[in-house]
């Protein structure tokens, strides 16, 4: 998996200023340093959705070094999925037609807040004429 980049700075109220270099419209605050891994997997969560949703160009994650915020593992899985959509140049539609699955079902997947199936987002990988593979990796 991978993840954002995020800068943190003191904010001038006493807070922590947390911001997205990836994504501007990332804009959020914690109260102290252990709070900042929430927040900031909740701001950069609600970015992506409204991204999604309007079918907007997501960017990938640039790699450089910094403080690297990882998405959850489902949240990772969605945006792959929807990346993968775009680079394949089909619709939802067309995703739905060549699942046998109703528009809403396919819909779901993209939808970051609903608590998709691992085999649902598998076989529409597949569809993509891709697969998934499970990397687990000691924490830092």
């Amino acid at each position: 998996m991978a993840g954002y980049r995020i800068n943190v700075k003191p904010d001038d109220n006493g807070t922590l200023l947390i911001t997205c270099p990836q994504l501007p419209i990332v804009v959020t605050f914690a109260e102290d340093e252990q709070g900042v891994r929430q927040h900031a997997v909740d701001a950069i969560e609600t970015a992506l959705a409204g991204m999604i949703d309007d079918g907007e160009d997501v960017p990938r994650p640039d790699g450089q070094p910094g403080l690297v915020i990882d998405l959850p593992a489902l949240t990772w899985l969605k945006l792959n999925l929807y990346w993968s959509l775009r680079d394949s140049d089909i619709t939802r539609a067309e995703l739905a037609r060549r699942l046998d699955w109703k528009r809403e079902s396919v819909d779901r997947l993209f939808r970051l807040d609903h608590r998709s199936r691992l085999e649902q987002l598998e076989a529409a990988f597949s569809a993509l004429g891709r697969t998934v593979e499970v990397d687990i990796r000691v924490a830092a």
